[in-house]
């Protein structure tokens, strides 16, 4: 039981890191290395197929940073790496969906602003190591309230440029 809360705390902490890495990435780098994932494409309803926001930048630094996390926690770089990737997947589904559904790339949709980035990494890694529902669950619960909690602070703080 012990190890699967520690594992828990590790897998928050990996997201956190996917979450919050191309955030302190864009306010290193400003402007520079943002080239959009998708390449400015837009969809036949004219809406952008993910949005400006969504950058390579962003992909590399969420993958980089959650390896270079794995392998300080334990854990492996490659798993670390394939988590952030997929957290980052995830980020790029919600925005897809968000576009479809009309929202803006600074729309609050709650739950499909953090589940997506947070379910495909703790499946994951629930295939990888073999653990249990309940910390997917968990971590994902938590992910999302810690994320919806900490977006107004960070705002305030100037680390993030909306407040969510």
């Amino acid at each position: 039981m012990a190890g699967l809360v520690m594992l828990s705390l590790q897998l928050l902490m990996l997201l956190i890191a996917a979450n919050g890495s191309p955030v302190l990435a864009k306010r290193l780098f400003g402007k520079h290395f943002t080239l959009p994932v998708d390449g400015g494409l837009r969809c036949r309803d004219g809406r952008p197929l993910l949005g400006a926001s969504k950058t390579w930048r962003g992909m590399i630094t969420a993958t980089l940073s959650c390896a270079l996390i794995a392998e300080l926690i334990g854990l492996s770089a490659l798993f670390g790496a394939l988590f952030g990737l997929l957290s980052m997947l995830g980020d790029l589904l919600s925005s897809f969906c968000k576009r479809r559904l009309g929202l803006a790339s600074s729309a609050r949709a709650t739950g499909l602003d953090q589940l997506p980035e947070a379910l495909l990494p703790l499946l994951m890694g629930k295939y990888w190591l073999d653990y249990a529902w309940w910390p997917v669950v968990l971590v994902a619960g938590l992910f999302m309230a810690l994320e919806m909690m900490a977006s107004p602070l960070l705002f305030r703080l100037g680390v993030r440029s909306r407040p969510y």
